[in-house]
């Protein structure tokens, strides 16, 4: 049960988000091709490269409703631009995507989504498109070794076991007579060589274990520890699937709601846009929009997308909308559910370990059982909650670096955490440290996405994206809270100074109450 708890919390983030971008810069020229009747432009770009994250143009227009436009550029010929000479693996792809506009209203979603007529289909360009195939080059891949699957399963009879051993070591040990423990320590010295040598052998094995089911990460060049085979994770995915697809079954929204088409309409687009990257094509994407007032969204290895209608109603614009999808997007790709996994499963058997020597060493149960919980919470906040935010922050990372390719004004991304946390302090929530979370905080959020967004704009420079005009959504949301705070103030001041009124005039009235009146009422009661 451990390791589908973990499996789920590596996978249901509620929509909260440290890619290792590796950058190095050369020179390169982009030929834009355009139709017939079209100019050719011979285009110099000095572009980032960035490892595992390839960075592609757009050759393709796609219509969205109401107010969701669209604008056009061409397909690029890049020979080489992202060539990599320490990569040993090369896949070629033909990326395709189509570009936000920065035009886009910044009006509460609920009231776009309710306006929107069903979706146009997807138009080519009139121009002449040239599909080039580039050469993308990725990290060496190791690949893990796998666990078998039975162990996962009998997790819990191995806790119980290791309680029962330590407990009958601990009830051997207090029956022994005197002598015998005497001569026990004895021959503990007499071995203590041998003892040692028995210790550091596993103490070897289990570094070999522990290296021998790393996994480098094609996208960020990250070692990863997986235990899971992909056919075993598999599994354990359709099975929580099947969970989630019954626990939803009266709440998901039909195919034919316009949210659930605006839904599906961002995340194709993002995926258009980023087929390059590996393991965004072999997945297949499926969208389930969920009527729930949960601010929530979450992505399943493989490919099953939910998300929750009270997120919806959260953000502002498709902006923002286009960040957090990519965001539980980045998690599926990089494989993070069976990353949780495997180091949750790897701590629960080293607390094997502690946990019979908990029981071992303890005179009571109840002092064992105190240690037992003890242990459970130094793993749950020392390992389990610090390696979750970190990765959150990968998530965010990679995910705004998605949101970049497909053109998106990622300046609007650290706007949502902002005014995630002004909501919070508005309706009076508890701030808690984030050590006790398994999410960064809003603000730190915020703060870390503001330091990648440079970046970002970067990428969307090199992906021809069109010039984002008007003035940065960040600065508008602070003038926006400044305003409101002002107006907040003054309303409290009016309130205040009518009560003072009311209290002015109640105490007058008092004063003009006859003294008569007042002893012939207590007379009469």
């Amino acid at each position: 049960m451990n390791f589908i708890n973990g499996l789920q919390s590596a996978t249901r983030n509620c929509v909260f988000f440290r890619f290792h971008l590796l950058a190095s810069w050369r020179k390169c020229n982009t030929l834009a091709v355009i139709s017939p009747d079209c100019h050719q432009v011979q285009i110099n770009h000095t572009i980032n490269k960035y490892q595992g994250l390839g960075v592609n143009q757009c050759d393709r227009l796609t219509f969205l409703p109401e107010n969701f436009y669209f604008s056009k550029t061409v397909s690029s010929k890049r020979p080489g631009c992202l060539l990599n000479t320490s990569c040993k693996e090369i896949g070629m792809v033909t990326p395709k995507c189509t570009v936000w506009n920065d035009s886009f209203s910044r009006q509460l979603l609920l009231k776009e989504v309710t306006g929107v007529p069903a979706l146009s289909q997807l138009h080519p360009l009139n121009c002449l498109h040239e599909r080039d195939i580039r050469s993308f080059h990725t990290s060496p891949r190791f690949q893990a070794a796998p666990v078998p699957l039975l162990l996962i399963i009998l997790k819990p009879v191995q806790k119980l076991f290791a309680i029962i051993v330590g407990r009958g070591i601990r009830k051997w040990w207090q029956a022994l007579p005197p002598n015998k423990k005497e001569l026990f320590k004895e021959s503990l010295r007499k071995n203590k060589w041998k003892l040692l040598l028995c210790f550091s052998s596993f103490g070897l094995l289990f570094v070999v274990f522990y290296f021998t089911h790393l996994e480098v990460s094609p996208v960020t060049g990250r070692s990863k520890l997986l235990l899971l085979g992909k056919e075993h994770f598999r599994l354990l995915s359709e099975l929580e699937y099947e969970a989630w697809m019954e626990e939803f079954k009266n709440d998901m929204l039909t195919e034919k709601d316009a949210r659930y088409l605006m839904v599906k309409e961002v995340v194709n687009h993002l995926i258009e846009c980023n087929k390059d990257i590996p393991g965004i094509s072999e997945i297949n994407w499926i969208i389930h929009v969920v009527d729930s007032p949960d601010l929530n969204a979450f992505v399943l290895p493989n490919g099953q997308v939910f998300i929750f209608t009270g997120l919806l109603n959260s953000v502002t614009d498709i902006h923002q909308l286009s960040f957090l999808l990519g965001h539980e997007i980045a998690h599926a790709v990089l494989g993070h559910a069976a990353e949780k996994a495997s180091l949750v499963h790897l701590l629960d058997f080293l607390g094997l370990i502690f946990l019979t020597m908990i029981w071992a060493i303890c005179p009571r149960d109840s002092l064992a059982l105190l240690g037992q919980w003890i242990q459970s919470k130094l793993q749950e906040y020392m390992f389990d909650r610090p390696y979750s935010r970190t990765l959150e922050a990968e998530a965010d990372k990679i995910g705004l670096q998605l949101a970049a390719k497909a053109c998106v004004d990622v300046r609007a991304s650290s706007v949502f955490w902002q005014q995630m946390e002004f909501a919070d302090s508005l309706q009076g929530h508890p701030k808690l440290p984030e050590w006790l979370s398994t999410h960064p905080s809003h603000g730190n959020r915020a703060e870390h996405l503001d330091r990648l967004i440079p970046q970002a704009l970067k990428i969307r420079e090199i992906c021809n994206c069109p010039p984002l005009s008007g003035p940065d959504p960040r600065l508008l949301f602070k003038l926006s809270m400044k305003h409101f705070l002002e107006e907040s103030e003054k309303e409290d001041l009016k309130i205040t100074a009518e009560k003072q009124k009311m209290d002015t005039v109640t105490i007058q009235q008092q004063k003009q109450i006859p003294l008569t009146y007042i002893v012939e009422k207590r007379t009469g009661s």
